[in-house]
């Protein structure tokens, strides 16, 4: 049987998954905003926010953190937040929903192989299958998304990929040394770090940005990214770092996978379709790797480290 832990870290990679699924259809109700505008306006909605549920107790979770924890934080506000999301929303008015849904939606294997080598991780080889039916699945929904999309919007998928990949490892890592604050003190940290960074990013965002919007579509700008940054930012991340101190890096790769289907879903459901035969098949393929994945953590011990080996860290 999985471990009570894992139970817990898969169910909050889940409703992480089902929230984040959310922002691939954030661009599409803001076509007139540039991706950048929407990078900084989520950012410093969700800096506000955390820095109001974090006031009660700022001083006595700061004096805990150390130079190197700030440090991290600084990264990861720009990896797993700025630089993300400008690239996915790039990604998304360029190339769709689906497009980009498929790109990202590669971070479970590219997490699972950066996780693989992890001084708790389970051999490469039981991860085998977990990653074919994961690339199974991706080249399901791939199969026409790809044709129409625009190289543009590739790249910036690709992109955003990287930096995801990038703040999950980093992430992890960082959330394991940390142990003087919870998991949702640490997102809270990261969200008032970002909002920070997203002061020096609204300048060219707002001050130098083309056109003109009227003021009933800078009341839906302002709804939109203040509704993303309390789910998908406050809420979600909570509920990641949950599943990150929760369950070994290989196995916190694939609950990335449920980004990419709750947004497929989404998507679905604002063009108002049902999904294609390849796109249903793509859906059972990714739920049928992460199943293989928990299964195998289920199965094997944890590898034992080496004798003086030191824990694997990214910085």
């Amino acid at each position: 049987m999985v471990h009570h832990e894992h139970r817990r870290g898969i169910a909050a990679g889940i409703a992480a998954g089902a929230i984040w699924g959310l922002i691939f259809l954030a661009p599409e109700l803001a076509p007139g905003f540039a991706p950048i505008q929407l990078s900084a306006g989520r950012y410093l909605a969700y800096g506000i926010l955390a820095a109001l549920l974090l006031a009660p107790s700022w001083r006595t979770v700061t004096a805990r953190l150390t130079r190197a924890e700030w440090r991290a934080l600084i990264g990861l506000g720009l990896a797993g937040n700025i630089v993300y999301y400008v690239l996915l929303a790039a990604a998304v008015q360029a190339g769709g929903v689906a497009m980009a849904s498929l790109v990202i939606g590669l971070a479970p294997i590219a997490i699972t192989l950066a996780g693989s080598r992890d001084r708790h991780a389970v051999p490469l080889r039981r991860l085998m299958p977990s990653l074919l039916l994961s690339a199974a699945g991706l080249a399901c929904i791939g199969r026409d998304a790809l044709a129409s999309g625009s190289l543009a919007g590739l790249l910036c998928a690709l992109g955003a990929l990287a930096s995801w990949t990038l703040y999950a490892v980093w992430n992890s890592s960082a959330l394991a040394r940390a142990s003087t604050v919870s998991g949702g003190q640490w997102s809270l940290l990261i969200g008032v770090v970002t909002g920070i960074e997203a002061l020096v990013l609204a300048v060219p965002a707002f001050a130098w940005a083309q056109g003109s919007h009227d003021a009933a579509a800078w009341w839906r700008f302002i709804g939109l990214v203040g509704t993303v940054a309390l789910l998908c930012s406050v809420v979600a991340n909570t509920l990641w770092n949950v599943a990150s101190r929760a369950l070994p890096l290989a196995l916190t790769g694939q609950m990335t996978v449920f980004e990419t289907l709750f947004g497929l879903l989404y998507g679905f459901l604002w063009e108002g379709r049902w999904p294609a035969l390849f796109e249903s098949a793509a859906m059972v393929l990714l739920v049928g790797g992460v199943v293989a994945c928990a299964a195998a953590h289920a199965v094997e011990k944890p590898r034992p480290a080496p004798a003086g080996a030191r824990p694997r860290t990214l910085v």
